[in-house]
């Protein structure tokens, strides 16, 4: 199938040049091109245009669940009739496991997964072996190892209407597949049987199973069945079952890696002998040996991941598969938010190597341990091909690869220093986007491919950027705050240092003002509430150390003071700068107030990027007729559980609990609680989970209690199995 774009918005502002440009910079074959576009201006947009326009299979990757979350639901609009798949790390809670030589402690691996992305990611393997018209939105976690996408094909077992198959072999495949039977409790990744009636829940299916009939040695009738009723959907000519795990090895294969493995430990262990380390190798002697057995009995064990190098009869030190192996060679890989998310792509190794070095170097796992890792930078470079980073702030990597003349990637080894470089020095033209785009000849040495988007559709200008002495910062920011709670707006203030934060907090509050600090010590649910606060008018100030998280969207905010704005460093390097001056972008009297004694080469590269994007979102203000408006969005209600009145929930079309008791115990509110919490992780509302989760465990903490009022239960069944809204 193609890609089919539904939407009512029609390129606008920079958009159509944009999607010019790199469109054509993508069929000349380039394999490196950067869109840089501001906030609000559509990115999301102009990169559905181009996976629509080129019709290839597409990798989009975020560096964090959240927004990963956000652009799987954006594309999921865009392409309603398209495979748009989400990958992201299936844990909700995950330690791995690791050894301090220091204190000799041993932390066993510990994890919860999230049975409903476990179900997306399979969905993602099964679009990407079967169709072409499939877009996946991962975070970093695909360049972690993974099942090998031949055995995972291999596997997949094809059943039609009138095939030539026993019930006795369609078992066995199922078997195979690591389909668990349960003829009592059916779920996803069971199956269940009946006479000649074979009932099966794909593990990538959510309320949908499949019915298979045979008759003698023949499949009569293949149906797809609600899975709590059992009505028949839809009568199927055919139905392709794909493996109930991620990772799957051939019983063959299997056998191979246990004799590989006993021999890899017979080398071990004469390696930790020969220089005395009798515990070491008894040891990895016991762990082993135990986990052969496990996967001799069982079909799997605790950490059999990192066994991969021979279930999969890799080379020691070859790369592991991944989800990028399961995609054509010719998909397009766009990296949303570049300038962080490439970073942490090439950071992920070496974190994973030291650890498990620990544990090989004391007998917790064999060598071949070290195989089970993500891939190198090197190797994700090459198992990409076309690329699209996409930034309001691309880094230097990004820009100096994006030359048509740079036949593989530059890598940037001072990219740790920070700072993005300057666009004059590499010859980026900031006006390039003036050209007619019949003219951008992108195969042409030297021609530039970074491309602009910074026209807002909404009219939106950057924030105007001042600058103030340092003397005197703090009696500065307190009346510019002042001001601004007159006008009934929002301001945030960074500081360099969590103490500065705290302590100016407090003084901010003993002057009168309604201030709250946020940094990493403040629990991530927390800070989300917090930032809920701000909007609500509950909090006007807030008072934080690096609030560039991408994806923060106040449109409350008209002023962001930067305290000590020239101590250059991590946190006020050039990117840093910009990014933090963009939270005031949403309002129409966005402002950002530098605290400064020396103009460093950040703050005045701030200053010409904002000063030129100003003056072009001015110009095509004036010649389209746009009178710029001040970004609204509806607040979000708060995570907490509150209590209402009949009269406050019909107005935010909530209800309460239909109960004619007066009281309720704490065991059925934290029975709504997780039936809640279990509702928002499947919808992917990660954040609210977490703070369901959190009261929950709250809960369960307080001596047993009851509450003489109404209770509002959250949106799920109440103690009573009664359907509530919230």
């Amino acid at each position: 199938m193609d890609f089919q774009l539904v939407s009512d918005y029609r390129p606008q502002g920079d958009q159509a040049q944009a999607i010019a440009k790199l469109a054509k910079s993508l069929e000349a074959g380039n394999r490196h091109q950067t869109l840089l576009g501001v906030t609000g201006s559509g990115k999301t947009f102009t990169m559905a245009n181009l996976i629509a326009r080129h019709g290839r299979p597409a990798l989009v990757m975020s560096h964090n669940k959240t927004l990963a979350a956000q652009l799987y639901s954006e594309f999921k609009n865009f392409f309603p009739h398209n495979a748009v798949e989400y990958f992201v790390s299936y844990f909700d809670y995950y330690q791995p496991e690791a050894y301090i030589p220091r204190s000799d402690t041993y932390i066993e691996k510990d994890s919860s997964i999230n049975e409903e992305i476990e179900r997306l990611r399979l969905s993602t393997m099964g679009s990407l072996l079967t169709r072409r018209d499939v877009i996946v939105v991962a975070s970093v976690s695909c360049i972690y190892g993974l099942g090998s996408p031949e055995d995972y094909e291999n596997m997949m077992v094809p059943v039609w209407k009138g095939q030539k198959l026993s019930r006795g072999d369609f078992l066995n495949s199922l078997v195979g597949m690591l389909f668990e039977r349960n003829d009592i409790q059916f779920g996803r990744g069971k199956f269940r049987v009946r006479g000649d009636v074979v009932e099966v829940h794909p593990a990538y299916l959510d309320e949908t199973a499949i019915r298979v009939e045979f008759f003698d040695d023949e499949v009569e009738r293949v149906s797809s069945i609600h899975t709590l009723t059992g009505q028949i959907i839809e009568r199927l000519e055919s139905h392709t079952f794909f493996p109930a795990k991620q990772f799957v090895t051939p019983g063959d294969k299997m056998k191979r890696a246990a004799v590989a493995i006993r021999e890899e430990l017979e080398a071990g262990i004469a390696g930790f002998e020969k220089h005395h380390k009798l515990l070491e190798a008894q040891r990895l002697r016991m762990r082993t040996e135990y986990d052969l057995e496990m996967m001799a009995e069982m079909g799997f064990c605790q950490g059999i991941e990192n066994y991969s190098r021979h279930l999969t009869g890799r080379e020691p030190g070859a790369r592991p598969h991944t989800l990028l192996d399961f995609f054509p060679r010719d998909f397009l890989l766009m990296i949303d938010e570049s300038h962080a998310t490439i970073p942490q792509i090439g950071g992920m190794y070496e974190g994973d190597k030291s650890r498990k070095t620990v544990l090989v170097e004391h007998g917790f796992r064999l060598p071949s341990a070290l195989d089970n890792r993500p891939l190198r930078f090197e190797e994700f470079m090459q198992m990409t091909g076309q690329r699209l980073y996409v930034s309001a702030t691309p880094g230097p990597f990004e820009i100096l690869n994006s030359r048509p003349e740079n036949k593989t990637h530059i890598p940037v080894k001072s990219r740790k220093e920070g700072g993005v470089p300057d666009l004059k020095k590499l010859r980026v033209k900031p006006s390039g986007n003036d050209e007619p785009v019949e003219d951008f000849d992108p195969t042409k040495r030297g021609t530039p491919l970074v491309v602009e988007q910074i026209i807002r559709p909404t009219g939106l200008l950057d924030p105007v950027i001042t600058l103030r002495p340092l003397k005197g910062q703090i009696d500065e920011t307190i009346e510019l705050c002042r001001q601004r709670v007159e006008r009934h707006e929002r301001v945030l203030v960074t500081t360099l240092t969590k103490k500065t934060a705290e302590d100016l907090s407090e003084y901010l509050k003993s002057v009168g003002l309604k201030v709250r600090y946020i940094h990493a010590d403040i629990d991530a649910v927390e800070r989300v509430e917090i930032l809920r606060q701000l909007r609500a008018a509950t909090v006007d100030v807030l008072v934080g150390i690096n609030l560039l998280r991408e994806g923060l969207d106040l449109p409350e905010v008209s002023l962001v003071c930067i305290l000590d704005a020239d101590k250059e460093g991590f946190l006020r390097n050039q990117t840093s700068l910009i990014q933090t001056a963009g939270r005031a972008a949403r309002h129409l009297a966005g402002e950002c107030v530098l605290f400064c004694d020396v103009v460093t080469d950040s703050i005045q590269s701030l200053l010409d990027v904002c000063n030129y994007r100003r003056t072009r979102q001015q110009q095509y203000n004036e010649a389209h007729g746009i009178t710029p408006q001040s970004v609204t969005r509806a607040l979000q209600q708060s995570l907490q559980t509150h209590e209402h009145t009949r009269e406050q929930a019909d107005a935010l079309n909530q209800s309460l609990v239909a109960d004619d008791m007066e009281t309720y115990d704490k065991l059925r509110v934290i029975a709504g609680l997780e039936e809640e919490m279990r509702e928002a992780s499947s919808r992917l509302e990660f954040e609210r989970a977490a703070h369901l989760r959190d009261q929950i465990t709250a809960l369960k903490g307080t001596a047993p209690a009851t509450v003489s009022k109404p209770v509002k239960y959250p949106t799920g069944k109440s103690a009573r199995g009664k359907r509530v809204s919230s």
